[in-house]
């Protein structure tokens, strides 16, 4: 069925290419019907510092993005799948693009602007060989607070650009807690046209979700209960879909973990507990630790800058258990503590698998706004009703508008009753058993059987004749998902 709607969305885009042909829109709709065969595009956004870089070298499990102690993402880059690794850039006066030296020895990739001024660049776009770019572009943004002039607006610039529309699909927010900077910027990614964007295509992330804990090795937990409360949060709700804790960090250093830091790693581990606990306290006091510690205090910093205090911590527990004897199974365990695991799991979930309408929708918010800036060309009115006709007979826009709608604090209703029209439409993820409740190992019959439950439990609360008009409405869309998932267990 999405497939029936890339196809119209791309015929829709051809249809608008021949109507504004020879005027200013015509390539920005020939780059947008190719924008439907790539990869979908996510952006990763935030404040100075909140994580981004490291976030995407996690996803990536590569060492691409400049991470430190300093302003490190200072242009738009893009980071896409490629057999050659080049960079390109994109200046912002409109001339071609050029390609550029760059360097990636063991370190994030260093480019060679050649003595521009970065705030002469539009954007880099890095080609790079990697499984996970393969399926989604990642775009790493400068922070929304930098004291650089004119650098903290490239982010507000690209997600919400004045005279086109926003190259990304889909945002991943990293933030620490609720600023009015990160609902700014949120806000300008959301705007009112076409399928009404909405919650779906963001999510919040603690990226450095240890250090709320203070590196303990249980501040991952306190870090989901803060996640918990912050998506509850109605400043926050209509704005992302929901929000995760990850040690950025942590995830990072498990995707390029090498044999040596496991050495290292394990040559602390053979340490008495008691005697290394007191060492973990503090940066300052693991660095410059006594000499019944093994490393040298240059190797200890090292492994402090890779791992953090957490990381450190979490790796002593695994290898102290024993359960853990080899690079691979310890990066494996890492991951999964990290978070990273989830979030991946989040992302197929929530983004590719909608990949198809997320970026039907970005098509159709294109040919939307040339005909709003072209009103009096004698087909804008024609494919402005077009649009509707798509819309219309597309489900997975109804079920857009209709998360949108709940998450907006319009529909009366138990938050019980809303937390599970929510699932039914698909914010836990698109597959059968996940409409549901139910866990992945549950068998065909049990997914029917939940199904079948919750279409007469919708049916009989839409015709109550007592529930609010919008609930019913929300219900009925809810209703039309589950059929679906009965037509699709039936094909099986």
């Amino acid at each position: 069925m999405n497939d029936d709607l890339i196809e119209r969305s791309r015929q829709l885009l051809s249809d608008a290419e021949q109507a504004f042909f020879g005027t200013p829109g015509f390539e920005e709709l020939a780059v947008a019907r190719r924008r439907l065969d790539e990869p979908l595009r996510i952006a990763i956004a935030g404040k100075v510092k909140a994580g981004k870089s490291t976030l995407l070298n996690a996803l990536v499990g590569d060492r691409l993005a400049p991470t430190g102690t300093g302003e490190c993402t200072r242009i738009v880059t893009w980071y896409q799948h490629g057999t050659a690794h080049q960079v390109h850039l994109y200046p912002r006066d409109g001339s071609p693009a050029v390609q550029v030296r760059f360097r990636h020895d063991e370190g994030a990739i260093e480019v060679d602007l050649g003595g521009r001024d970065p705030l002469s660049v539009d954007r880099l776009e890095i080609s790079w060989a990697s499984g996970f770019l393969e399926q989604i572009t990642l775009i790493d943004t400068p922070g929304v607070d930098s004291l650089s002039d004119g650098i903290g607006e490239r982010a507000y610039e690209f997600l919400d650009p004045k005279d086109t529309d926003t190259p990304a699909d889909a945002v991943l927010y990293l933030m620490k807690h609720i600023h009015a900077a990160d609902l700014r910027l949120l806000e300008a990614f959301h705007d009112e046209a076409v399928s009404q964007p909405n919650p779906v295509n963001a999510i919040a992330v603690l990226s450095r979700a240890d250090e709320i804990g203070g590196g303990r090795i249980d501040a991952m937990g306190s870090a989901r209960r803060i996640a918990d409360r912050l998506g509850r949060d109605p400043r926050l709700r209509h704005l992302v879909q929901l929000v995760l804790p990850m040690a950025g960090l942590l995830a990072e250093t498990a995707g390029t973990l090498t044999q040596g830091e496991y050495q290292r790693l394990a040559d602390l581990a053979a340490v008495p507990r008691r005697t290394l606990e007191s060492h973990l306290l503090s940066a300052d006091r693991f660095i410059n630790a006594s000499p019944e510690i093994p490393l040298t205090s240059t190797e200890r910093e090292v492994l402090l800058n890779r791992f953090g205090i957490f990381g450190i911590r979490q790796s002593m527990a695994l290898l102290r258990s024993k359960n853990v004897t080899s690079s691979v199974e310890l990066a494996a365990e890492l991951r999964q503590r990290s978070g990273l695991v989830d979030l991946k799991t989040i992302l197929t979930t929530l983004f590719l698998d909608r990949s198809s309408v997320l970026k039907a929708r970005s098509a159709l918010l294109g040919v939307e706004r040339i005909c709003e800036q072209n009103q009096r060309h004698p087909r804008s009115g024609e494919l402005l009703r077009k649009i509707e006709e798509i819309m219309a007979g597309a489900h997975a826009f109804n079920e857009l508008s209709t998360m949108a709608a709940i998450r907006s604090i319009k529909i009366k209703a138990k938050e019980q009753d809303l937390l599970d029209l929510e699932r039914a439409l698909g914010t836990s993820g698109t597959a059968p058993w996940q409409r549901v409740g139910l866990s992945a190992d549950a068998t065909d019959d049990e997914v029917l059987n939940a199904t079948y439950q919750a279409i007469g439990r919708w049916q009989q609360l839409s015709e109550s004749g007592t529930a609010d008009y919008a609930l019913v409405q929300v219900a009925r869309v809810a209703i039309r998902s589950l059929e679906g998932v009965v037509a699709r267990l039936a094909m099986r």
